[in-house]
Order: C-alpha cells, then structure tokens, then sequence
C-alpha cells in the first residue's frame, strides 16, 4: 500500500484544502443531492464528520510515532459520528469552517515533521490512510484532478500485485461476480474505454450524447470476451489502458472537472468503481 508521507501530505494540501471550494462550485440543488447520498443533510454535517475523525486520529498517530502510550478505543461508528455532527451543530459557521481549516493545516505540519521512520509503521499508516486517503474517495461530492490522478497513479497501478496477495481468490473472485481474475480485469478496462470515449466525444463537441451499455447485458458480453484470453494479454492491456487515462485526465483543462457528464464519468470509472472492486491489503 503506498501510504507515503508525501502522498498524505498533497491529500491535506491539495485535496482536502479545496475539498469547500469545490463543493461550493455546485448547483446548491446538485450538492445537496450528492450530500443527502452520502446520509448526511447536510454539508457540513459530513465535514464535521471528517473533521471528528482528524481530531481522533492524529493523536494516534503521534503518540506511535513518538512510542508514547495512547487509548485503545473500540468504536462504533455510527454512535461516533453522530456524536460528531452533535459537537459542532450550534457552532458559528465561521467559526466552523476556520477550524476545518485550523486542523487541515494542523494535521499537514505534524506530519510533515513526524519522523520518518514512523511511515513504516502499519498503525501508522492504517490511520493515514483512513482518515485522510481512503476518506476522501468515500466522501467524494466534487471531483478533482488530483484525486483522479492519485487513484490511478496508486490504487489502480498497485491492483495487480494485490491480488496476487489475496489468500482465498476463489471467494473474492466470486464476490465480485466473475470466474477468473482477467474477467474482473477486463469489465474494468471496459468501462474505462466507455468513460473515455464519451469524455472525448464531450471535448470535441458540448452537445455530445453518449450512450451507455445497458449494464447486465455489457457486463455479461465482457466476461465473455476476456474469458477467452490469456492472463498476460488481458494484464497487459489493463495496464496500458491505465497510462493513456492517465494523459487524458492530466491533458484534460480545468474546466473539465465542472462539466457534469465528464466528472460523473471520471468519478464513476475511477475513484467508485475502484472502491467497489477494492482489494483490502
């Protein structure tokens, strides 16, 4: 897992820190559909969320980086995080959203001067990697370029290797509905080429309308096709499709990530779908 401290780092810098302003570049309509999906009603419900979840686990994560003691808590989340959305619900707005913005800054300074050995650590970075990685494919409300680049650049790039560390492959192959690892492989590349060329069709012409499969039958017709081929090849292609998103996402101009069809497709065949693929581990 390339929890690194660098990585984390840009998630604090250049995600989390324009994780508002992107939300607030929505229809008011458009976002608080997308917060109401997420089971909150409202926006700064869920930041308050994220916020309680920084403030659990940086103490955590320094006191193991220093080889202090700390308490060891069993949570149940659903009492936590209402607890969380309580705690700041009669808080000023202002005065909300500058502590938002005090722990964000915060949280980046201590692990910028964390030591480096610390990284090694797998406490360590479970705790980074949930409060500050995972999190925000979770709590996903406004794509960006960054987060698109990192899932690929990391999730997407490491997925491969995972696998092969996965114990019982037959049970996680079945829970994702295929008989063989180049099946999963190949309904992923799929969608990818679907996503992209409907993004490029978008780019070429605004009034674009690309269709999408209907989802069973497509899905079926891919295990199909790449049942038929050979491990190396299907492996191969996955990989190479990942590149060449990889120049289209980064050639792509900012005002892409506005544009509903484009960041619906890249947020869907990206960062969900590789959540709704992952392999723990």
């Amino acid at each position: 897992m390339s929890i690194t401290k660098q990585r984390t780092l840009d998630f604090l810098d250049i995600e989390w820190k324009t994780y508002i302003e992107r939300f607030n570049r929505l229809p008011v309509e458009i976002g608080q559909k997308r917060v109401e999906n997420q089971g909150y009603q409202q926006f700064r419900d869920m930041l308050a969320h994220i916020l309680a979840w920084w403030e659990e686990a940086m103490p955590v994560i320094l006191a193991v980086a220093e080889d202090r003691g700390y308490e060891r808590r069993k949570y149940d989340y659903d009492v936590f995080n209402a607890e969380a959305v309580a705690k700041y619900k009669d808080w000023d707005e202002a005065k909300f959203l500058a502590r938002f913005e005090e722990m964000r800054q915060k949280s980046a300074a201590d692990l910028r001067s964390m030591n480096e050995a610390a990284w090694e650590n797998r406490r360590v970075r479970a705790w980074v990697n949930g409060v500050f990685i995972e999190h925000a494919r979770e709590h996903l409300v406004a794509l960006s370029r960054f987060l698109t680049l990192d899932t690929l650049e990391n999730e997407w790039k490491e997925y491969v290797e995972r696998f092969e560390k996965v114990e019982d492959k037959d049970a996680f192959l079945k829970k994702q509905g295929v008989g063989n690892f180049r099946e999963l492989l190949g309904h992923v590349i799929a969608w990818w080429e679907v996503g992209e060329r409907i993004i490029k069709g978008i780019l070429n012409d605004p009034n674009f309308k690309g269709e999408e499969p209907e989802t069973d039958s497509f899905n079926a017709e891919l295990i199909v096709k790449y049942g038929k081929r050979s491990d190396a090849e299907v492996r191969k292609e996955f990989e190479e499709k990942r590149l060449e998103l990889i120049r289209l996402v980064s050639s792509l101009p900012e005002e892409a990530f506005t544009n509903r069809e484009i960041e619906g497709w890249l947020a869907a065949d990206v960062v969900e779908h590789f959540d709704e693929h992952a392999i723990n581990g």
